[in-house]
């Protein structure tokens, strides 16, 4: 498994720009169904790379106040805001590194994750979960997000996502950590319950 990761990181940089283009491209079709971000929620936004143009309209527009990257750090060093640039703006980043295309979030980055945005959730603000194109490592972590919320099966879950941003690709091996997650939360839920 980890000459295969490591292959695989490899060849996400390889591709990285290539497929960073073909996602651009197919926004700006006439008639395309792939727009850059999707609401899901009054508290999260699901998209590609927040690119240093189109980010002062998601603090402005979208009331943005939390930036969730799902990227390795080379994916955003050119593109997006820095840290630094963010908290000039307000808005607080966390950086939970994911390889592309064969990348799982870890049980414990979704925890991270979720607890990111549900702090924010709690201030009334929104928080932009994003990965190069917002299809896998961000929609793995919005679903984590939606199982804690709305104690969803995994499915439940990815298929509310689909609804909205149908070009959603959560894999078998994405899939499976949230089934992990989902038992975790059902686990705390029943705690929970015999406490009271």
């Amino acid at each position: 498994m980890g000459v295969a990761v490591a292959l695989g990181s490899g060849a996400a940089r390889l591709v990285f720009y290539p497929t960073l283009l073909y996602t651009l491209v197919r926004e700006r079709l006439p008639g395309s169904q792939r727009p850059w971000f999707h609401r899901i929620d009054p508290a999260v936004l699901l998209g590609a790379l927040p690119l240093r143009g189109r980010s002062r309209r998601l603090v402005e527009e979208e009331n943005v106040r939390g930036v969730l990257t799902m990227n390795e750090e080379y994916e955003t060093r050119f593109l997006c805001c820095s840290p630094q640039e963010w908290e000039a703006m307000g808005v607080e980043q966390l950086r939970l590194s994911t390889v592309d295309l064969v990348g799982v979030p870890t049980l414990e980055n979704l925890q991270r994750g979720v607890e990111f945005v549900l702090k924010h959730r709690d201030s009334g603000n929104s928080v932009y979960v994003h990965c190069k194109a917002g299809r896998s490592r961000s929609a793995t972590m919005v679903a984590a997000y939606l199982i804690q919320l709305y104690h969803w099966t995994p499915q439940e879950a990815v298929d509310a996502i689909a609804r909205i941003r149908p070009h959603i690709l959560v894999r078998s091996r994405q899939v499976q950590v949230l089934e992990r997650f989902h038992k975790n939360v059902v686990a705390e839920t029943a705690a929970e319950s015999q406490e009271l």
